[in-house]
């Protein structure tokens, strides 16, 4: 029996498991992860430069099959039995589509697969199904004290939380002061391998959307690892307390900006974790606590969401929303300031941080009634660190409620009242149509938002709008749906 090794664009581990002792490698430009969708330039000169420097510097020797090679998932399953191969070793994607796909061509001609664990993650499926049992509804915060005892980690002598509480989340609320100016990240050079990709994407995928210069991203082990120490050693100190920041003027703010190299297994999330602890005591606990939160605890919960209840989420549609993205989300001109500064940002990155995907990218197309099916594939495109397994949840669970409150006890949703508290963006126009589409919404859902103990006051407070203001905002908000969409 011979036996291959699949590794796909967003497995890059060193050493990888699949291939010990496998006699033929394929390093594999997947089609789910590269033409599936019209996906963002610098999401494929990523992909492309990580995999040629992975293919040439780090794996023994393989077999690259580009993605023109490939008319879907299933077709790789020609060229192992092409290779002489009965049997193929592949870690396991965390991609409901990709395994099913590559599961039912195996099946039918007859290749033995074995799929081994990811070492992508610090949750072992044991656990995953542990926790998943019997539930109908995933919140996070019993997961995440689960993690820190389970893993041992900011824990004193008596097993309890230090510092007294298990999250500071709280406390990791403020706004950016007016004098305090982030440090400017420090990107890596571009290479041979960047240049290739660039040329790669510009002559296969013309039509891809945003910039592709300059390119921003570690493309190996050794410049994630510098990548993450710069992090540390420049932004971690305040990353705590400006978390949930919006700036016009900066983008990166305090973030370690990890997600993408995390999630092609170019640092994995153990190192990030160690690294991360030998800062205690050098910066504060709640910029520690809460970096560690977003690593051991909410990327590890995605996850488990993902695989217990996936499936069910991404074919729910609470609100029944129909509409499509707008195409001003890929030009960044809808005529919102900040909307528009933050896609001009994701035109020019493929990147925002958190509460810019949440509070005002997701916030505004859930208040636009944009389909979540839609919204899904937006952000698929759009974002450098974006696969099935962070999407699903993220966007039918967080940002679009669709899923009708598996993950979340309320939609995040908001006014412009809450952007302008986070943010330095002035007052404006756009304050008033963020405004009525906010209240247009509610009273849309009136009963809804009625019984969620969280939001009935939102209603209360509607009410005491009065029938003619509350009408204005009808107008203002129908008359920008009707621009928006009708363009």
């Amino acid at each position: 029996m011979r036996t291959a090794a699949l590794i796909y664009p967003h497995q890059l581990f060193h050493p990888h498991p699949a291939v010990r002792g496998a006699d033929v490698i394929f390093l594999v430009e997947e089609p789910l992860l590269l033409s599936q969708y019209n996906f963002h330039k610098q999401k494929l000169i990523f992909h492309r430069a990580s995999m040629q420097r992975y293919w040439k510097e780090q794996v023994p020797p393989a077999r690259y099959v580009p993605v023109g090679e490939l008319t879907d998932t299933g077709a790789i399953v020609l060229q192992i039995q092409a290779a002489g191969c009965d049997a193929v070793r592949v870690v396991d994607p965390c991609d409901d589509w990709l395994l099913s796909r590559l599961q039912a061509a195996c099946a039918a001609r007859g290749v033995r697969l074995t799929v081994l664990p990811d070492p992508h993650f610090l949750t072992p499926q044991a656990e995953i199904e542990a926790f998943a049992q019997g539930r109908k509804t995933f919140f996070f915060t019993e997961f995440y004290i689960r993690q820190r005892k389970r893993l041992g980690i900011l824990l004193t002598a008596e097993g309890q939380p230090k510092g007294g509480k298990w999250s500071f989340d709280p406390e990791n609320r403020q706004r950016l002061p007016a004098g305090l100016q982030p440090p400017a990240p420090i990107f890596p050079p571009e290479d041979k391998y960047v240049w290739e990709a660039r040329e790669y994407v510009r002559r296969h995928f013309p039509n891809a959307p945003g910039a592709d210069t300059p390119f921003l991203y570690p493309t190996s082990a050794v410049q994630a690892r510098d990548w993450l120490a710069e992090f540390l050693e420049r932004r971690f100190v305040h990353f705590g307390a400006y978390e949930d920041a919006i700036s016009a003027r900066y983008g990166v703010l305090f973030h370690s900006v990890l997600t993408p190299v995390l999630n092609v297994g170019l640092l994995s999330p153990g190192e990030v974790v160690e690294a991360a602890l030998r800062y205690e005591g050098r910066v504060p606990l709640n910029s520690l606590e809460g970096f560690l939160r977003q690593v051991i605890g909410w990327r590890e919960f995605v996850r488990l969401v993902y695989l217990a209840r996936g499936r069910f989420q991404r074919t729910r549609n609470f609100w029944r929303h129909t509409r499509p993205v707008p195409k001003s989300f890929y030009e960044a001109r809808t005529g919102i300031l900040p909307l528009d500064t933050i896609l001009h940002r994701v035109l020019q990155t493929a990147y925002c941080h958190h509460i810019e995907r949440l509070m005002v990218l997701g916030n505004f197309l859930l208040l636009c009634e944009v389909a979540p099916d839609a919204v899904y594939q937006w952000f698929m495109e759009m974002f450098i660190d974006a696969y099935d397994w962070v999407m699903v949840p993220n966007v039918y669970g967080m940002s679009q409620y669709a899923d009708g409150g598996l993950m979340t006890t309320k939609p995040y949703i908001s006014g412009s009242s809450y952007i302008r508290r986070m943010s330095d963006f002035p007052h404006g126009e756009w304050c008033a149509i963020w405004d009525a589409l906010y209240w247009r919404f509610i009273d849309r859902h009136s009963q809804f938002f009625a019984g969620n103990p969280r939001m009935a006051v939102m209603v209360r407070l509607k009410e005491r709008l009065g029938s003619r203001r509350l009408l204005d905002h009808y107008r203002r908000a129908e008359a920008f749906l009707e621009r928006l969409h009708g363009e």
